[in-house]
């Protein structure tokens, strides 16, 4: 792989209750364990951080395949659902449905548009086969707020 890009960051404190920032300073963040994990739910969480990245990464690579099928996606919104439990091996494990929504496309092209995002994404080439993952398209509507 040719490298374009190096995110780094650095996680203090107890893990998923302590802080995470990146090293170049964007982004700071306190880390608690949602309240049904548990937890006091005063900070953000792990599930929640993969959940924003993985939405945004999606709809960026939504966008680079619209741009070559030169196909109208105004409106287009992603809302990344991610789920955290028991893997039943003694470890933990997430899934995922990501939710499309493409209100100025038919339902034949928004479906052919949002699975060849799922081929560009990074995030869904890192996870594909190790993670459920669902895709759930909407034409000529819109996806509810996060």
């Amino acid at each position: 792989m040719k490298v374009l890009y190096t995110a780094e960051a650095l996680a203090t404190g107890d893990g998923r209750d302590g802080q995470a920032r990146t090293t170049d300073g964007k982004l700071e963040v306190n880390l608690a364990s949602p309240m049904e994990l548990g937890g006091d739910g005063n900070g953000t969480n792990p599930e929640q951080l993969f959940a924003a990245g993985y939405a945004a990464c999606f709809h960026s690579a939504l966008r680079v395949v619209a741009r070559r099928s030169k196909a109208d996606i105004s409106g287009s919104r992603v809302r990344a659902e991610v789920d955290f439990g028991a893997n039943g091996n003694g470890g933990y494990g997430i899934g995922v449905r990501m939710h499309v929504s493409l209100p100025a496309l038919d339902a034949e092209t928004a479906q052919s548009l949002t699975e060849a995002a799922h081929q560009v994404c990074p995030y869904s080439n890192a996870t594909r086969g190790n993670i459920p993952m669902e895709l759930l398209v909407d034409a000529n509507s819109t996806t509810q707020e996060a």
